[in-house]
């Protein structure tokens, strides 16, 4: 039954590992050239403050992700490991809410702002937007159910030791 269990925490670690790299390496390659009328527009996402910070905090929930895969499954790192949990968590979901909300305006434009939305013009780079958002969705999601589950690791047997 332990057994089972490293391995299914083993599988999860790696699944959210290779979703966060990949949402990460999928924003950062985002980039898109285009002519409408006589001007030339070119959307990357180092335009915007929120997609930096969406591939800064994926980066490094994946180096998070990674370091983990390697520590033994036997250290009291383990009970660190419940916090930091918690914090990339939180730090993947600020992340992509700044993002979705950027990538929102982009896809539908702010008339009351007086903001055109560009996704009409520029729909290779909005499509690689959505592709990392939806995989950072993935990847937040199995970093909850991986900070759950560390919780009932890290705290189970300490509800159920008999003082």
């Amino acid at each position: 039954m332990a057994e089972t269990k490293r391995i299914f925490t083993f599988l999860l670690r790696f699944m959210a590992f290779c979703t966060t790299l990949s949402a990460a390496i999928v924003m950062a390659s985002s980039r898109e050239r285009t002519s409408v009328l006589a001007l030339s527009i070119e959307a990357k996402y180092s335009d915007s403050p929120a997609f930096k910070y969406f591939v800064i905090v994926n980066a490094i929930v994946s180096i998070y992700g990674f370091l983990l895969l390697f520590l033994p499954s036997k250290t009291q790192l383990w009970r660190l490991v419940v916090a930091l949990d918690a914090v990339l968590t939180m730090l993947l979901t600020s992340s992509i809410s700044a993002a979705l909300a950027i990538a929102y305006v982009g896809k539908e434009g702010n008339p009351n702002a007086g903001w055109l939305p560009i996704c009409d013009q520029v729909r290779k780079y909005c499509n690689q937007v959505t592709g990392a958002l939806i995989v950072g969705f993935i990847s937040l999601i199995l970093y909850l159910l991986l900070f759950l589950y560390s919780i009932h690791t890290a705290l189970n047997p300490l509800l159920l030791e008999k003082s």
